[in-house]
């Protein structure tokens, strides 16, 4: 008997120590420096709106097989500075968006030219067809993101109650409506809801109130420290400029997790 249990001790140990190489190694498939950020701070929250149906498009974007945010390494001890700073204050970064693959933005393209909009798609875009969105500069065929270099992100109140979940089946007010209408962000207030193309959403706009300003200029000025560089019409979305300029399309796979 323990000569068996030996042997079934041995067996797992050997399995165990499979499975981790086996993820090792897909780990290090990613290419260029490349890093999944939960292998550099766990304690940063995710939320990939690319890889569900909640984003304006209302299904996954091609490219995001898995829900990680991917950047390069640079990106992610920046970024691990940041919530370190933020700890001290009880909040923490949330991802929405890192890595994007250039066929996801391919099918942004695609999307905003089919002549299709729903009413839920219209939620982002509140003021305008989604034709517009290029021409407004909301869209482009190139981004930023495509280079590891780029992040979309917002706050959370880490003593804050828990958030109602996203409800895919539910009529929800637009993105620029009070926050108890907007689909649930479960993060500060920040104005406007995540991906909302409206001047409401401009960083800088005067059309939010006192603390969802303070809330906007604690994140810009957070990440502003470690170098990140805030695109003007969206509250979200930094860069973190000199570290990369090369586009890449390899997808966020399932199972490199």
């Amino acid at each position: 008997m323990m000569q068996y249990l030996k042997w079934v001790a041995a067996a797992a140990f050997l399995a165990f120590g499979l499975l981790q190489g086996t993820t090792t190694a897909q780990a290090q498939n990613l290419p260029d420096d490349f890093v999944f950020l939960r292998d550099l701070d766990p304690s940063i929250q995710q939320d990939i709106r690319y890889a569900g149906v909640n984003n304006f498009v209302g299904r996954r974007l091609d490219g995001y097989d898995s829900a990680d945010c991917v950047v390069k390494r640079t990106v992610g001890l920046a970024l691990q500075k940041v919530q370190r700073e933020l700890a001290s204050q009880n909040l923490s970064l949330k991802m929405l968006d890192c890595y994007r693959p250039a066929r996801a933005s391919r099918d942004m393209v695609a999307w905003a030219r089919d002549g299709v909009e729903t009413p839920a798609q219209k939620r982002y875009n509140p003021s305008f067809s989604k034709k517009d969105l290029f021409r407004l500069g909301y869209i482009a065929e190139y981004s930023g993101h495509s280079t590891g270099a780029a992040v979309d992100l917002t706050l959370v109140d880490l003593r804050a109650g828990p958030s109602a979940p996203f409800n895919p089946n539910k009529a929800y007010a637009d993105c620029i409506a009070a926050e108890a209408q907007r689909a649930p962000e479960a993060s500060v207030d920040m104005g406007t809801g995540y991906d909302c193309s409206d001047a409401k959403a401009h960083t800088a706009s005067s059309a939010i109130t006192p603390v969802q300003r303070r809330w906007r200029q604690t994140l810009v000025s957070a990440m502003g420290r470690q170098g990140f560089v805030n695109y003007a019409k969206e509250w979200w979305h930094f860069s973190l400029p000199g570290v990369a300029s090369r586009a890449y399309d390899f997808a966020i796979a399932r199972g490199t997790r």
